[in-house]
């Protein structure tokens, strides 16, 4: 016998599709999904994450890829889009954009 809790299936997987790294569907590709954005994060260890494409216009986010444009221009070293902040900061980011 269990306690249910009917929102944390919800927010389990709104933390897969937003928060979580992407995920390897093939060794050679890595899908995803229509409607999202697969970007880099970190500093020195980039990590690979899913973000749905509505945040590219919240002011918040502009502000990210406006930093990754004058430290990268278009030669980002992961070969895709790289956010250069802290793992933690962008979290925190999109936790917020999350309630937006």
């Amino acid at each position: 016998m269990g306690i249910r809790l009917p929102g944390i299936p919800h927010a389990k997987n709104i933390l897969h599709q937003f928060i979580l790294p992407a995920r390897r569907a093939d060794t050679n590709v890595v899908h995803v999904p229509k409607g999202y954005l697969a970007v880099y994060v970190g500093e020195t260890q980039k990590k690979r994450f899913l973000v749905p494409i509505s945040y590219l216009s919240q002011p918040l986010f502009q502000d990210l890829l406006q930093k990754a444009e004058e430290e990268f221009g278009f030669n980002h070293p992961m070969g895709g889009l790289t956010i250069p902040c802290r793992e933690d900061t962008f979290l925190n980011l999109t936790s917020c954009l999350n309630g937006l």
